[in-house]
């Protein structure tokens, strides 16, 4: 889960990295706050977009996820 404190340190390591430059153990850090950045992203405009619905041509209304796995298969990453 993305909270305002975990933005926060991955700032003030971007400003630091610019700054002065990162030890080993800060750069593990900003690389696991990153991916879970990433990661959170992801599953929040997954859960947008399965939210969507589209309207057929022929006024019939499908939601996008299903029209996704029909299409594509169901793909969960």
């Amino acid at each position: 889960m993305i909270d305002d404190k975990m933005i926060a340190r991955i700032n003030e390591l971007a400003r630091k990295q610019k700054a002065e430059g990162l030890t080993e153990e800060e750069k593990a850090e900003q690389k696991e706050l990153r991916l879970e950045y990433v990661l959170a992203f992801r599953k929040n405009l997954r859960a947008q977009l399965e939210n969507i619905d589209i309207q057929n041509p022929d006024g019939s209304v499908t939601s996008l996820k299903e029209r996704h796995d029909k299409l594509y298969g169901t793909d969960e990453t």
